[in-house]
């Protein structure tokens, strides 16, 4: 969305950071939570800091005892052979393994994470995990122990950031983002015992010993597209969610133990 467009978005008047922790708190969100976060700055109107506001406000209403989480995904390094939007051509897939740079922490972009998660990741006193494709940043009084360990192979599932929310009681604030982007439900894939789930072998460029290597691993075959109607039947069933705006963003929050125990159920039931 262009600014211009978000201006036009703001019909009461500018998000600031006073505004959204009031409309945080109104939603849900309370001091000494783990909250996970998924956001579209773009949808929120027009907001005066931008993603520091956001990250500002996010942090006053958490306080001291609380944690903030965001993905901090890096899709891109992974096996080109895989590619398709876009795809390359096959001659260049050995070179790119070759010589694309290590994934590293402190410099590695998101990618398709969007402004706020990019902006929270080089936060200080933001530590992120160390997984190569979907890693995670916390801040706050959990923050280690959630990204601390982070699996190579089965990377979203019991040695992931997303099982130490879970083991936390944690919550997830989807800001202008549905189901569809709810990350948390990929753990309910790990855990499901459906006889469609397989397996897929990936790759992507880490650091081991100091050195650059291309490291292989394996991981389940994700499949986010039934993610949305599996949120509708969590809300649907009467489960605990609760929605409002985040500035001009339709917005909701979850316990992630309830929908992530929903889906597992959903999933062995749908996914044959």
């Amino acid at each position: 969305m262009a600014e211009i467009d978000a201006i036009k978005l703001s019909t009461n008047g500018p998000v600031t950071q006073v505004t959204l922790v009031d409309d945080l708190v109104r939603i849900g969100v309370s001091s000494g939570m783990t909250l996970l976060v998924h956001s579209s700055l773009s949808s929120m109107g027009w907001v005066c800091g931008g993603a520091v506001t956001v990250i500002h406000a996010l942090e006053t209403v958490l306080g001291k005892e609380g944690t903030l989480i965001m993905p901090t995904h890096s899709a891109d390094l992974s096996d080109p052979a895989g590619w398709s939007n876009p795809p390359v051509d096959k001659s260049w897939c050995q070179t790119v393994r070759n010589t694309m740079p290590a994934f590293d922490a402190n410099m590695t972009p998101t990618r398709g994470m969007g402004a706020i998660s990019e902006c929270f990741r080089k936060q200080t006193g933001v530590v992120r995990s160390q997984h190569p494709q979907v890693s995670f940043a916390a801040w706050g009084k959990h923050a280690d122990m959630i990204i601390n360990d982070h699996s190579l192979s089965y990377s979203l599932g019991e040695k992931s950031p997303l099982a130490k929310i879970y083991e936390l009681k944690g919550s997830v604030l989807m800001i202008g983002v549905g189901h569809d982007a709810n990350t948390s439900l990929h753990l309910a894939e790990y855990r499901a015992g459906n006889a469609s789930k397989t397996t897929k072998c990936c790759g992507a460029p880490i650091t081991e010993n100091e050195k650059r290597k291309w490291a292989s691993f394996e991981d389940i075959d994700w499949d986010e597209e039934d993610f949305p109607e599996i949120g509708k039947a969590y809300e649907q069933s009467g489960g605990v969610y609760s929605r409002g705006k985040v500035g001009y963003a339709e917005s909701i929050l979850v316990p992630q133990q309830k929908i992530v125990d929903f889906a597992i159920e959903w999933i062995e039931k749908h996914r044959v």
